[in-house]
């Protein structure tokens, strides 16, 4: 069973069609990255599939079910969205942000402070959970936001976690941490779906790519399969080399 499946989805909230035609599918514990030059529709998508943006066509399935069918707060408890931005300015500490991600559940206060210790020890926040949110920097308010969506669905046995940029703001430690954390999740059995610009970044985390180009699926497969000179030039408009990463088995994006 797939945990997620777009057929011919078509979104167009303010007239002109933000997405058109989109056809695929998560399996459970893929990671599916989303790439494209500014404005293709990523965010639009991971929006759609959160629920922001409304379906114009289409059907979209989440576990085998309509998404329209599921009550808000089961959904809330299998499926977890971190956008680009995470406003908050009032003066929670961390663990409070992170405590957020469990308003769904009904698992009680044992099970949620394992899960917090959990949740800050994999993103690296454990030694800022009495700080202020309204304090940090914002690496450090990016990683809180990832800790609050990922206690969010971390306990549930169908999930899928969307995230938009979840790399943004961070140096390359972090960077490496965060995605770390991602991989472990999937083998668990979570569905990923994530937008990251830095495509080599991106090509070393995901299992499948999907390349979208002015709201339309341009490409869709592999990493090796999806980044090609060509792709490069006719969706990025940029001239590339692409060659094999020399430790790990993956296409290494040179700009020209």
């Amino acid at each position: 069973m797939t945990t997620l499946q777009l057929a011919d989805i078509c979104a167009a909230p303010w007239g002109a069609p933000l997405l058109q035609d989109i056809n695929l599918c998560v399996a459970p514990g893929e990671i599916l990255g989303l790439a494209g030059p500014n404005g293709a529709g990523k965010s639009s998508l991971l929006k759609l599939i959160a629920g922001d943006l409304p379906i114009q066509s289409g059907e979209l399935q989440f576990a085998g079910r309509p998404r329209c069918d599921w009550p808000r707060r089961e959904l809330a408890r299998a499926m977890a969205y971190l956008p680009q931005l995470s406003l908050l300015n009032f003066p929670y500490t961390v663990q409070e942000v992170v405590a957020l991600g469990r308003t769904p559940h009904d698992t009680g206060t044992t099970c949620d402070q394992q899960i917090f210790t959990e949740v800050m020890q994999a993103t690296d926040i454990s030694t800022l959970r009495h700080r202020l949110y309204t304090q940090l920097s914002g690496g450090e308010k990016q990683r809180v936001q990832l800790a609050r969506v990922l206690a969010q669905i971390w306990d549930s046995k169908t999930s899928l976690l969307l995230l938009d940029e979840p790399t943004t703001a961070l140096d390359l430690f972090h960077q490496q941490l965060v995605l770390a954390s991602v991989r472990q999740l999937a083998s668990r059995g979570c569905s990923i779906v994530m937008a990251i610009h830095d495509l080599n970044l991106v090509a070393g985390s995901a299992d499948r790519l999907a390349v979208l180009a002015n709201g339309r699926l341009a490409a869709l497969g592999t990493p090796a399969e999806v980044f090609t000179p060509g792709l490069f030039r006719e969706v990025f408009e940029v001239e590339v080399l692409i060659q094999q990463h020399p430790d790990r088995n993956q296409p290494l994006v040179i700009t020209r």
